[in-house]
């Protein structure tokens, strides 16, 4: 099945989606994206994403090019055209083409792109067997809560969790020693008291949606503890369970970091019955979504 992608106002196949040399979210980094999942057809959290998708606009001064109902009825074209059941649609928005000048262009009209794909049901065994992450430090900019496109440190953070034979790379500041986040996921543990711990989101983190789903989903579940606070490489290492969580990987038990076994080395209970706990979630809105189609 050929793709299709959305590029400002046009559906056109994937191998012929492009835009102009001098758009500014190519020269400048000078844009903002999301991810969402899709699940039995339905858009997981999109209100969320679309609240944090005009958050980043904002922040940026960036133009928003059209307002919910239509972003709404584009991404779901394109989830249809693409026959995407289970999978994910990627959205970008730009400033814009102009000709090269690091100021903002007078009138500038933001650029839409949106692509949808399938993907492949998590590997078993990583569930199974837990995931391993290194430790990097954590070299970005300061507006890390912004959802901009700009990731080349969260690339070459990436790359060298893959070349270490690690799931994750999470991102270390180095003016305290706290861990920040993953680069393109959440960071948590579990103490050995029983306590949830997880970043704040503030400036230094991207406040991930399924990270909020997960605040709610503990908020709603008896007998776990949860705060939000900066916690130490060696407070995670001897930490009870860790795991992580995003849009692609929904909710991942961590059992090594770096060189050191977390627990027993085995996926802890917290995370696999968040884990399900996130997949009732998923299913619970894809049923909505169904029902009101």
């Amino acid at each position: 099945m050929s793709r299709i992608a959305y590029v400002n106002g046009q559906y056109v196949p994937h191998p012929e989606a492009a835009v102009h040399v001098e758009d500014r979210g190519y020269q400048f980094a000078d844009g903002v994206y999301e991810v969402i999942a899709v699940a039995r057809g339905a858009l997981i959290d999109e209100e969320g994403h679309m609240i944090r998708l005009e958050r980043s606009l904002d922040e940026l001064r960036i133009a928003r090019p059209m307002g919910r109902p239509a972003l709404a009825h584009i991404m779901r074209e394109v989830v249809r055209r693409n026959r995407v059941v289970d999978g994910l649609i990627y959205i970008q928005m730009t400033r814009g083409v102009a000709p090269r000048d690091h100021a903002f262009p007078a009138n500038a009209e933001t650029s839409v792109v949106m692509t949808a794909k399938r993907t492949k049901p998590a590997n078993p065994a990583l569930l199974r067997d837990g995931a391993k992450v290194i430790t990097i430090p954590d070299i970005r900019w300061e507006r890390c809560d912004i959802k901009t496109v700009s990731l080349l440190p969260n690339c070459l953070g990436k790359q060298q969790a893959r070349e270490a034979g690690a799931l994750e790379a999470w991102q270390v500041d180095a003016r305290d020693g706290t861990v920040t986040e993953g680069t393109s996921t959440n960071a948590w543990i579990v103490t050995k008291e029983g306590e949830v711990v997880t970043r704040k989101a503030d400036h230094a983190i991207l406040n991930g949606i399924t990270r909020i789903a997960v605040l709610e989903i503990i908020a709603r579940q008896q007998g776990l503890k949860f705060v939000e606070r900066p916690f130490t490489v060696e407070e995670a290492k001897n930490a009870r369970e860790a795991f992580l969580t995003s849009t692609t990987a929904f909710v991942t038990p961590i059992v090594r970091i770096d060189d050191a076994l977390v627990g027993d080395g085995k996926p802890g209970p917290v995370a696999k019955s968040l884990r399900e706990a996130y997949l009732v979630h998923m299913t619970e809105q894809a049923a909505e979504q169904g029902a009101a189609a």
